[in-house]
């Protein structure tokens, strides 16, 4: 969901992180403004997003003094390599970045202040929900109908074109500075008292707010909360297996499922998304996978048909997938949104694939939101269209009540 109320701009964040005011207190923190939009380097927005030679980042410097004054604490980063001459190279994600003192990393939050490695952004989200819908990750196969707590900083480390959320992941952190600072035990806090099942690491890519993330989901793992990361799955494997710890489930945005589709509309490269994809699943995470399909770049069956076949292989038939309804925003105004007659015969492909929970989001659709049992094919969850969850039949023992047969999820 983009988040882009200005009149919501600085609700909310000091009573959040004193625990006060949360049920449904949606935080949007900061004022965007027009330099926060633009991408690394103030490039156009007409042509593609072709990624820079590997090491080397877009993004405009920031020295430390111009960040502490936009109220901004750097802190020193996780997974760093010094190279001398006070060059590091982050190791956290595939772009590798190599950044001398001042310079900053693609995601525009990790920087090099004194030849170490810092994040911008630990302790600053600009958008926080005490109470969102497990639905709208979308996790289907997670606590239905419970209410989680979500969180997300500025910055991403993809530069996708179609982006829905591209007023803050596209942005610079020291312009959409946020109204104070909300530490990992605030969260936890505002969580439990929300009664929310789950922290969601969300929004915009939490793998660019990693210390963040990681210091959150292991205090709320000692509070009884699950951790949920909703994420385009580019990072190194090292940093993925240390999370992997703490997490109960993943949503991973795969793009496409062509290596021209990375490069021509993120800026990227397919194969470390599909890695953390299979990793996930090897280090017992649940993982939901999501493609938002859009018209013309990346609907091609035969495309999606290798796709899922993929899935249905390399991670399993049961592993949820999600066909989700693209409509024109950041730099693509066209084409128009994908008609829903797309997504039902995309259904239909996956399903010949052999996955067995397939589901249409962004849109209305005929049973696109019901998961059957993939032994016996009972109605298992009812969804109406808005994140509402209309029966859930499935027990805290994840088996079908008609067969026995179980269902994968995290049902307790």
């Amino acid at each position: 969901m983009a988040e882009r109320s200005r009149s919501l701009a600085r609700l909310g964040l000091r009573d959040l992180a004193a625990g006060a005011g949360l049920v449904a207190a949606l935080v949007l923190v900061g004022i965007i403004l027009a330099g926060a939009l633009a991408r690394p380097g103030g490039a156009d927005t007409s042509g593609p997003a072709s990624p820079p030679p590997r090491g080397r980042s877009p993004a405009r410097p920031l020295s430390r003094e111009a960040a502490e004054r936009a109220g901004l604490a750097p802190r020193e980063a996780m997974w760093w390599d010094a190279l001398g001459s006070d060059a590091v190279r982050c190791t956290l994600c595939p772009r590798r970045c190599v950044l001398y003192p001042g310079q900053r990393g693609w995601c525009r939050v990790r920087s090099n202040y004194g030849g170490k490695l810092h994040t911008l952004v630990y302790g600053s989200p600009v958008s926080a929900n005490a109470r969102d819908p497990i639905e709208k990750k979308p996790l289907y196969h997670v606590l239905p109908g419970s209410r989680v707590t979500s969180i997300a900083t500025a910055g991403c480390n993809l530069g996708c074109l179609f982006c829905q959320n591209w007023q803050i992941s596209q942005a610079y952190p020291e312009a959409t500075p946020p109204d104070g600072p909300l530490s990992p035990e605030a969260i936890v806090r505002a969580a439990k008292r929300a009664g929310a099942s789950a922290v969601a690491y969300t929004y915009t890519e939490p793998t660019i707010f990693y210390e963040y993330m990681l210091e959150t989901a292991r205090l709320a793992r000692e509070a009884g909360l699950k951790n949920l990361w909703v994420t385009c799955g580019y990072i190194e494997e090292a940093p993925l297996r240390e999370l992997a710890k703490v997490l109960d489930a993943a949503n991973v945005d795969l793009k496409g499922f062509t290596d021209a589709f990375y490069r021509k509309y993120c800026g990227a490269e397919r194969a470390p998304v599909l890695r953390t994809i299979k990793l996930l699943k090897e280090l017992g995470v649940h993982v939901e996978v999501t493609n938002l399909v859009i018209p013309g770049a990346n609907d091609d069956e035969a495309d999606v048909r290798a796709m899922c076949r993929w899935l249905a292989k390399e991670v399993g038939p049961e592993t949820p997938f999600h066909l989700s309804r693209y409509h024109p925003d950041y730099r693509m105004r066209s084409p128009g949104p994908t008609p829903l007659e797309t997504l039902v015969r995309l259904r239909e492909v996956a399903r010949e694939e052999g996955l067995a929970h397939v589901y249409i989001g962004n849109v209305a659709a005929p049973d696109g939101g019901t998961t059957r049992c993939a032994g016996c094919g009972a109605v298992l969850i009812e969804r109406a269209y808005g994140y509402v969850v209309r029966r859930q039949r499935v027990g805290p023992d994840g088996r079908c009540p008609e067969c026995g047969a179980a269902v994968p999820g995290v049902w307790k």
